[in-house]
């Protein structure tokens, strides 16, 4: 067994290690993130995590462990935080880095991936979605603001230090530059849509930043829901990219897909969560800025463009359709009454 791993481990359990699954979950060389699924001489399992990266260190660790008490005293099941046996998250070296470790319960539940890898995503937010947005609206309504770290989906500020802007700009920014290169005959469409939709976000920025926040998990996705023996939804693990957050920014950025099918999930989400949410006026005002916003020029409508090719039918209808949903008066306000 790796010498490195066992005394790192050391700092937090007086167990030993006896078996060790090692995950990968790095995105290039400046995000490191390694996960150990460990099972010890004392027959418990655990989880112990290493990470070398801009938004992982101490003081915003103790924001996911508290945030995972918040859901916890909702009734939700969601693996604890663990500290050192010094009661803190050390830097240690491992493998020629210098990362921040921190230690986890190991859940006692498994994922909806892990139940279902035969469904797709689609398919388990149909199983799962009153559940899940029940409980984020619990969460909203609780508007708590004990950190100002934003969670990874913010808007109008950068996740961490290394992001140069926030992620739906830096999205629209690469479809602008796609756009750009091709041919002269879509050029006015493609500026005119760029103009549309930077006009729109200078409009909603003063008003995104007056709109109700909490602090979110802020990653629903199906290999983050628990879910007990009988297929019930218990709860959410991975913390790591949770923060605060503007409610309808995060309730229309857990909602990915093409423009029509991203429309039922967003209207499906605002309905279920106006049972326990009381969406303000401003809110409302601001439902359908904020969409113009976040979807028309999304990462999912770039990909959409590049897979046109040089067919130049094929990019008029996606432009067409990008720019119809850019300014269509799109009803949001009915399902959040």
């Amino acid at each position: 067994m790796d010498p490195e791993f066992v005394r790192i481990f050391s700092l937090f359990f007086s167990a030993a290690p006896i078996a060790v699954q090692t995950i990968d979950s790095s995105h290039g060389d400046s995000d490191f993130r390694t996960t150990f699924l460990v099972d010890t001489d004392a027959g418990v399992k655990v989880v112990l995590k290493l990470a070398d990266n801009d938004f992982t260190f101490p003081e915003k660790i103790a924001v996911w462990q508290r945030t995972i008490e918040e859901y916890r005293k909702l009734g939700y099941d969601c693996p604890r935080i663990l500290t050192d046996r010094s009661g803190s998250f050390p830097m240690v070296s491992y493998r020629g880095r210098r990362c921040t470790a921190y230690a986890e319960e190991f859940s006692a539940y498994r994922t909806a991936a892990d139940r279902d890898c035969e469904s797709t995503d689609s398919a388990l937010y149909e199983t799962y979605k009153r559940d899940v947005w029940h409980m984020t609206a619990l969460i909203a309504a609780k508007h708590f603001d004990y950190t100002a770290y934003p969670s990874a989906y913010c808007l109008f500020e950068p996740f961490c230090p290394s992001d140069k802007t926030d992620e739906v700009l830096e999205n629209a920014l690469a479809w602008k530059e796609y756009a750009d290169t091709l041919p002269d005959a879509f050029k006015e469409q493609t500026e005119r849509i760029f103009r549309i939709w930077s006009e729109n976000r200078a409009a909603l920025e003063p008003v995104y930043r007056m709109l109700p926040t909490s602090v979110f998990q802020a990653d629903l996705n199906p290999t983050n829901l628990l879910l007990d023996e009988t297929g019930r939804f218990v709860g959410v693990c991975d913390f790591n990219l949770c923060g605060k957050d503007v409610f309808l920014n995060y309730l229309m950025r857990e909602n990915f897909n093409e423009f029509e099918k991203e429309l039922v999930m967003i209207r499906d989400a605002l309905k279920i969560v106006s049972a326990d949410y009381r969406f303000s006026d401003a809110e409302k005002d601001a439902a359908l800025m904020l969409y113009r916003c976040l979807k028309p020029l999304s990462f999912i409508s770039l990909d959409t463009l590049k897979a046109c090719g040089t067919d130049p039918q094929a990019i008029r209808t996606v432009l067409d359709e990008t720019e119809r949903y850019l300014t269509a008066d799109i009803d949001f306000r009915s399902y959040m009454e």
